[in-house]
Order: C-alpha cells, then structure tokens, then sequence
C-alpha cells in the first residue's frame, strides 16, 4: 500500500528538519526518542529471529546512548552527571548482554530506564530551559 522506502526518506527529512530548528533540550528528546525506537526494533527482530536486524537496531541504540552520554554537561551537577554516566553505561553493558543472549526482557529494561530519564527529562519547563541557556551564555561571555 504504502512505499517503505519513501516513508523512511520522509522521517529522515522530517528529523533532519526538527533536529535544525531544535534547542539542545529538544536534541536530548530526540536521541532519546531514537533510542527507544532502536531498542523496540531490536526487540521485535529478537523475537522474530531476525539476528541482522537485532545487530543493527542494537548497536545504533547504543550508538545513541554513547552520544547521550558524551553530551553530559560536565559543569552542571557534577553528582547527576556521574550518576547518569554510570547508568548509561550500564545500559550499554545490558544491551550488549541482550544482544548476545538474543534476551528481549533485557532490552525491556533497558527501555524502562530510558523511559524513566525521558519522562523527567520532558518534564523540565521553558522557564527552567530558559535559565539553563542563560547560564551558560553567561559563563560562556566570562570565559572571553
């Protein structure tokens, strides 16, 4: 009915788009939102036994965790930032893990975490997005 492949061109331009008008805040919901779509796909190609499928949906969900975590504002809460490098690793690890046991109850949890940070992460208001940027103008025109 429909063609894959123009659907896929579609998202792309449509993330592309989003990703070129888009605040860091927005950035961060996009690679999360990516993340969960990759692990889901990854799940379904578990639990269809489609082992090619599985390794690429899985490697590019960690893929996106990696940049998550290297996107950590190191200066901000330095006790939040560990906390959430920490679990991000452990996400790695867990999707490795559900990748080589082939375990989708793994990749279950791992979504739940994602959840978790996504769900706190949407729920930062304009107002304290609007603070954050100035800060770091602030601290960035002290710096010159």
């Amino acid at each position: 009915m429909y063609n894959k492949k123009g659907i896929q061109a579609y998202q792309k331009d449509s993330i592309k788009s989003d990703l070129a008008s888009a605040d860091p805040h927005r950035i961060i919901q996009l690679l999360m939102q990516g993340a969960l779509e990759k692990l889901a796909l990854g799940k379904g190609c578990i639990d269809r036994g489609d082992w090619e499928g599985k390794a690429k949906a899985l490697t590019r969900a960690i893929e996106i965790i990696n940049a998550l975590r290297d996107a950590l504002d190191r200066d901000a809460n330095p006790e939040l930032v560990d906390n959430l490098e920490s679990l991000y690793d452990y996400m790695v690890l867990r999707i490795n893990e559900a990748s080589v046991n082939k375990d989708s109850a793994i990749v279950d949890q791992v979504m739940g975490l994602i959840l978790q940070i996504k769900s706190a992460w949407d729920q930062i208001s304009e107002m304290d997005k609007q603070d954050a940027y100035s800060d770091k103008e602030d601290a960035r025109a002290g710096a010159i």
